[in-house]
């Protein structure tokens, strides 16, 4: 092969309609995921960007959205108790799972539904 994928730009994931404000809150100002400039032609469709510079999630919106319950993004989280706190506390139950072993993961869904892994990591 002469080719190989080197990175993951970004995530996709779709909202309804008039989400925005709802996605502002959860991603950035939960997961501290700044929100991005979409080119303007891009901005007309309505979603929002979100990214710290590393991790990059879009939203899209959708009409007749319907959330992604298996489809996920999985985001490692330096803190991850803490971001589990802050969850939590704003109304977001985080559902641990234990199946791999060695590993701390739980499940959120964001404000529209859509499952979002955290992971712990990796301690240095």
């Amino acid at each position: 092969m002469r080719h190989r994928v080197i990175a993951l730009d970004h995530v996709q994931l779709t909202m309804p309609p008039g989400g925005e404000a709802e996605a502002v809150r959860f991603y950035q100002g939960l997961l501290g995921l700044g929100r991005q400039p979409k080119p303007p032609v891009l901005a007309a469709r309505g979603g929002c960007w979100f990214s710290n510079g590393s991790v990059s999630v879009h939203l899209g919106v959708e009409p007749g959205f319907v959330p992604a319950r298996k489809a996920h993004p999985a985001l490692v989280v330096d803190g991850f108790d803490a971001l589990v706190e802050s969850l939590v506390s704003a109304g977001y139950p985080v559902q641990p799972d234990a199946a791999v072993p060695g590993v701390r993961r739980g499940y959120v869904d964001d404000p529209f539904g859509n499952r979002i892994e955290i992971v712990e990591a990796p301690h240095r």
